[in-house]
């Protein structure tokens, strides 16, 4: 059975989390976090109950809490997404929030190069009317806007905690800012995204397309040990069509769990953004060979220049085969994006 990385709502299915905070993305403005701080509500991790830990201010909670409202009005707070996109949806997640959930919420959305000041004139759009929202549960709602974003306006009406937010999107790359120059085509903040894998046990895989180096041995994609024959794999799509010229691989912290070897294949689908079925994923091992098997080492950045990468044209996609199981911190493959056309 293939593990699954997108077992959740359709709008996700092809889409990051523009909202994270481990890619980037802050609070800018808050009405009121008496409780519990925004940024806990943009952690990557899923959200925790700890029964007897309190605080100063009482009952610690994991996400974004404000105070009990007595005088009219509602609570919000102002996101700055870890980089510009197109919004798909949202999770709005009230995990372990039972009798402290916001009843509602809606959200605003608006792109700006500064940070919007509460009660400048900034044009806020609403691209999520107002919801119901209930206890201890995860809030799936789809967005239809095409827009580019930069912030998005969290309303919970009146008050009340959010575990997690989440908002699903694809990151925006302006042609005009990435043509001819050298990028890394798989990193979450141009688009890439992990389509399948063998097997995820450990670490959070999700951060192998993640910037900066890893932070240990949770911060990466990890197998389980292989008792039988086979290798592990990852499949990715990029973030754009390109040419690939570089390869980095990353066993930052893998020190006695590190793979063996790695070999990496690559195809152009022609379109970065198809849903894979089993019989697309199952054909991956059929695509050609951009990156013969290497060895690898423990703890250390890898990197295969073009002399060592056969020639294969643009690509859409790419699996990363480990020899035989094992953890990589992190992947970079940089390149340009391929021509699209007389105005590209």
């Amino acid at each position: 059975m293939i593990d699954k990385p997108t077992d959740i709502q359709a709008f996700a299915k092809n889409a990051i989390n523009l909202a994270s905070a481990g890619l980037g993305a802050r609070g800018t403005f808050v009405t009121d976090e008496f409780f519990a701080p925004l940024e806990r509500m943009l952690r990557d991790q899923e959200p925790v109950f700890i029964e007897d830990k309190y605080d100063d201010n009482g009952k610690w909670m994991d996400g974004w809490e404000s105070r009990r409202r007595r005088g009219g009005g509602h609570d919000y707070c102002v996101i700055r997404l870890a980089v510009p996109g197109r919004i798909h949806g949202f999770d709005i997640d009230t995990s372990f929030f039972t009798g402290n959930y916001p009843p509602a919420c809606r959200i605003e959305a608006c792109n700006s190069e500064a940070d919007p000041a509460d009660g400048d004139d900034t044009k806020w759009t609403e691209i999520l009317p107002e919801a119901k929202l209930g206890p201890d549960s995860h809030h799936f709602r789809a967005c239809d806007s095409n827009e580019v974003w930069t912030h998005v306006r969290l309303h919970i009406m009146p008050d009340g905690g959010v575990a997690r937010f989440k908002v699903y999107g694809e990151p925006w790359l302006d042609p005009d800012a990435v043509r001819g120059k050298r990028i890394d085509l798989a990193s979450a903040l141009h688009g890439g995204r992990i389509i399948a894998f063998s097997d995820a046990h450990y670490g959070a895989y999700y951060r192998m397309l993640a910037p900066g180096r890893g932070r240990d041995m949770g911060d990466g994609w990890e197998t389980r040990r292989r008792r039988g024959p086979g290798h592990d794999w990852i499949i990715v799509a990029l973030g754009a069509r390109g040419i690939i010229e570089d390869i980095r691989i990353d066993t930052a912290h893998y020190k006695g769990n590190f793979p063996d070897s790695c070999s990496i294949l690559a195809a152009d689908l022609g379109d970065t953004s198809l849903e894979f079925d089993e019989e697309m994923i199952s054909g991956a091992a059929k695509w050609p060979e951009l990156l013969p098997q290497q060895k690898l080492s423990a703890d250390m950045e890898h990197n295969f220049h073009h002399d060592r990468l056969k020639d294969i044209g643009p690509v859409t996609h790419i699996c990363l085969n480990i020899f035989p199981d094992g953890g990589i911190s992190r992947l970079r493959l940089f390149g340009k994006v391929a021509p699209k056309g007389e105005d590209w």
